[in-house]
């Protein structure tokens, strides 16, 4: 399983994938998919345009990954996850040609997920990519519209190390005819995406070059955002529940998307787009993204856990009123750990942590390497011990910050 063992359990082709769709007798053709590729953003993105579309009246199909807290958050149609039954039933009915084809965890998850959009008759089903793009195991799909929101360091071992090598791996699900999405011009990579979509022939737009949108003076717990800029009628505001500054990149990539769906005949109204970025929580089940899990002392979780996710991060952090800064920290030993650690701020108290799966670092040897860069903190070993000792010492006016690692995040929710 990739999700807990890392680079060993990942597959460089699509033939177990194409296997399993065959043997399931293709349900991915009776689909109509919206593909989500991307560094960072790609899951609030994916969360925010199944909620749109919901608001919209569309049986709305969501394919995420990892999970959080319970495997069937990967697999939602409207919000609800995939009954337990039916995860069981389609493991014990397709057991034996499982075992002649021995697919990964992903693989078969894939599978199951869109086995059940089809015999469940989603509308529309959006799905995100795992991991890069070009080989990933949704990259069967013939999708209405894809998606890739940005492009930065991640997985190196497997994508490549350099950024254009990267974006030639997310590049990978652009497909011939149909319109591609990107959500940031990035001139590093900016000729990868046009020179791929020329090469298929097909229609490609940077959404940051059509929209503008601005975050207004913050009244409630929501995001205001002005649409200051859109080449696609867009106009007004908007209420994010996600409140992170980071979420207007997604949110324009969200709305280009929009645009896209509706120029190929679908009705999304205004006021659905607007109701599905300002309920996309409650709509979707989205966690994990500048979650508060108390207030008292304030205590908030993100999973960014690269270095793009990092500075955004930073950047949240900085704008959130505190007095000290307690940081729980808990990183995966396959990550790019030296250039993140640089990163974060020497003056906060650390509560260095393992979380429960073989990937995870050990809790000691990332206080060593935190320690060479200059973060001062104590050994906790398990999550929970942690932030349980950084809410004990934090004082009045504190913020107490969860982070490093989606599956750090995951035992504190």
């Amino acid at each position: 399983m990739f999700h807990r063992v890392g680079a060993a359990a990942y597959k460089a082709n699509l033939d177990n994938t194409w296997a399993i769709c065959n043997m399931l007798g293709n349900p991915e053709r009776r689909l109509r998919c919206i593909h989500v590729a991307g560094t960072n953003g790609k899951g609030s993105t994916s969360h925010m345009l199944a909620a749109v579309l919901q608001s919209a009246g569309f049986k709305t199909g969501l394919y995420t990954s990892p999970h959080l807290k319970d495997f069937r958050e990967r697999i939602r149609i409207n919000g609800k996850m995939i009954p337990r039954k039916t995860v069981t039933t389609f493991v014990e009915k397709h057991r034996a040609g499982f075992e002649k084809i021995q697919p990964s965890f992903f693989e078969w998850t894939v599978g199951l997920a869109f086995d059940y959009f089809a015999q469940q008759q989603v509308d529309i089903a959006v799905i995100e990519v795992g991991l890069g793009g070009r080989l990933d195991s949704t990259n069967v799909i013939d999708p209405l519209v894809s998606v890739i929101t940005n492009i930065s360091f991640d997985h190196k071992n497997l994508l490549g190390n350099t950024l254009k090598k990267i974006a030639g791996e997310k590049a990978g699900i652009i497909k011939p005819g149909r319109p591609v999405v990107i959500g940031e011009t990035q001139p590093e990579v900016k000729s990868v995406f046009i020179r791929k979509a020329k090469e298929v022939k097909t229609q490609l737009t940077f959404a940051d070059q059509q929209i503008e949108l601005k975050v207004q003076k913050r009244i409630g717990k929501k995001l205001p955002v002005r649409i200051v800029r859109s080449a696609e009628g867009f106009s007004g505001t908007l209420q994010s529940e996600l409140p992170g500054h980071y979420q207007l990149k997604n949110i324009a990539t969200v709305l280009q998307t929009v645009a896209e769906l509706r120029r190929q005949g679908l009705s999304i109204p205004a006021a659905a787009v607007r109701k599905g970025i300002s309920g996309v929580t409650a709509l979707t089940g989205l966690q994990g993204r500048w979650q508060t899990l108390s207030k008292n002392p304030l205590t908030i979780a993100d999973t960014g856990h690269n270095e793009a996710g990092i500075h955004e991060v930073l950047h949240m952090l900085k704008h959130t009123p505190h007095r000290r800064l307690h940081i729980v920290l808990g990183m995966v030993g396959d990550k790019d750990i030296r250039n993140i650690l640089k990163l974060l701020p020497q003056k906060a108290t650390y509560y260095f942590c393992r979380a429960g799966i073989p990937r995870a670092l050990d809790a000691g040897e990332l206080q060593k390497m935190g320690f060479r860069a200059g973060l001062r903190g104590e050994n906790c070993e398990t999550v929970k011990k942690a932030l349980k000792a950084a809410q004990h010492k934090a004082g009045k006016g504190d913020l107490v910050f969860v982070g490093g690692s989606t599956f750090t995040v995951a035992e504190v929710i």
